[in-house]
């Protein structure tokens, strides 16, 4: 590595599954209660959307 390399400084403490959590934590916490409220929407509406597909699909081994 490079004295200018960007590896240098990254936070390699996000790659873990804790840093990643803490990580989504905090973005989270920058959020506006209408960014959360609209966020949360989205995820459901994407939810049934997989759900459908699911159903579309038919495949046996996927529970209902």
């Amino acid at each position: 590595m490079t004295k200018n390399d960007p590896l240098d400084s990254f936070d390699w403490s996000l790659t873990t599954w804790e840093g990643s959590r803490r990580e989504q934590l905090r973005r989270w916490a920058q959020l506006t209660l209408e960014e959360i409220v609209q966020a949360q929407e989205e995820m459901a509406d994407l939810s049934e959307r997989f759900a459908d597909m699911r159903r579309q699909t038919r495949n046996p081994d996927v529970a209902p």
